[in-house]
């Protein structure tokens, strides 16, 4: 059995081995010729899935290590017989991690602002616990839960814009069909948000009108921004990294727990179409150990919120993935390909810290002793 595998899916390299002939490529270089003798392939965003590259090949099971399948042209591997599997949920907890960075970096009291989420599956879940966990109201948009689980816990989008002091943004990239999310973020939906309001996009650069948000944020529509997906990525325009005050480099799933899940995710969808019993339940080993002490002190005679962003932004601060980028915009893929060991609020405890911010702590998921 033959194996191609991006090389850049992390602790990958070893498991398969043992069963087939594994060969590891940049994952925006495969090519059929690359796949036409191999039975699997295991990939990340920058591959593309379709016809083209797949057609003439053996392959049989494509598994990406990632939430999004935008990167496959899934009606066409159906049409081939080609059985493709995603990781649904893998890197939730770690763009949670991220928004609340971002929430933290802020400086400011957030109790009784207002967040939109827009798109509320297995990320905007997660990113509502932030929102509760910073005091804030938090309003759902997502059309297609609405349809089949009934409208009580939705807002619509106009009125979810006319009143979030921030917006972000979490949902697939769909091109067509009954909720197309291309472009979305354009004009009409800058000039419905509420002045001053704060905009984040963490799920797709497409989602986003360049020209429509580069247009609202130079108007003084929107107060600030905070962008980890680029429309042409890793391309960036550089007007558009201009006026983006927090900037990364599409790493907000790049928590080591949500690399490590993608994996495990990966390995099993794998293991499981092709019978490899020892791989069925794959874990991985024990992940490095955190970069910052494990054991947090807080001041307690600080405000509540002051502790929960003192904890937040000890374990994660966005603003320096931002200016790593700012500094070096032409090193975007080397960037993400060498990230750093983050790790995330899970592995942290958190003490000293007074009783009205225990919850929000443990709602972030910090231990807390």
């Amino acid at each position: 059995m033959k194996i191609v595998a991006d090389d850049k899916i992390p602790y990958l390299k070893g498991v398969f081995e043992p069963y087939a002939e594994v060969v590891y490529l940049p994952g925006g270089k495969i090519t059929s010729a690359d796949v036409a003798d191999a039975d699997a392939l295991i990939t990340r965003t920058r591959t593309g899935c379709d016809r083209a590259l797949l057609e003439n090949s053996k392959v049989k099971i494509v598994a990406t290590a990632t939430i999004g399948i935008d990167h496959l042209n899934t009606a066409e591997l159906d049409e081939m017989g080609i059985l493709w599997r995603n990781a649904p949920g893998c890197n939730a907890d770690s763009v949670k991690n991220y928004i609340a960075s971002a929430l933290a970096s802020l400086d400011k009291d957030l109790s009784g602002k207002t967040l939109g989420i827009i798109g509320v599956g297995h990320v905007g879940k997660k990113i509502s616990e932030v929102g509760r966990a910073f005091n804030m109201d938090v309003l759902l948009n997502d059309p297609p839960r609405a349809e089949v689980e009934g409208g009580s816990a939705f807002t619509g989008l106009d009125e979810l814009l006319s009143k979030s002091d921030i917006v972000t943004l979490h949902v697939p990239l769909e091109i067509s069909g009954r909720y197309p999310t291309l472009n979305m973020a354009d004009e009409n939906f800058f000039a419905k948000m509420k002045p001053g309001a704060y905009f984040f996009n963490s799920c797709r650069g497409e989602v986003m009108d360049k020209a429509a948000f580069i247009s609202a944020k130079n108007s003084g529509k929107i107060a600030g921004a905070l962008i980890d997906v680029w429309p042409g990525e890793p391309d960036l325009d550089p007007a558009l990294l201009e006026v983006v005050e927090i900037g990364t480099p599409h790493i907000a799933g790049y928590s080591r727990e949500g690399k490590a899940n993608g994996t495990t995710a990966s390995v099993r969808a794998v293991a499981e179409f092709f019978d490899l019993a020892p791989l069925k339940n794959f874990q991985l080993p024990a992940l490095p150990p955190p970069v910052f002490p494990e054991m947090i002190e807080l001041d307690n005679t600080l405000p509540a919120w002051k502790q929960i962003s003192q904890a937040v932004l000890h374990v994660y601060d966005v603003t320096r993935d931002a200016a790593e980028l700012k500094a070096a915009p032409s090193q975007f893929e080397a960037l993400r390909g060498n990230y750093w060991n983050r790790r995330e609020f899970s592995a942290y405890t958190v003490k000293n810290f007074s009783p009205g911010a225990k919850k929000s702590l443990e709602l972030l998921g910090f231990k807390t002793g």
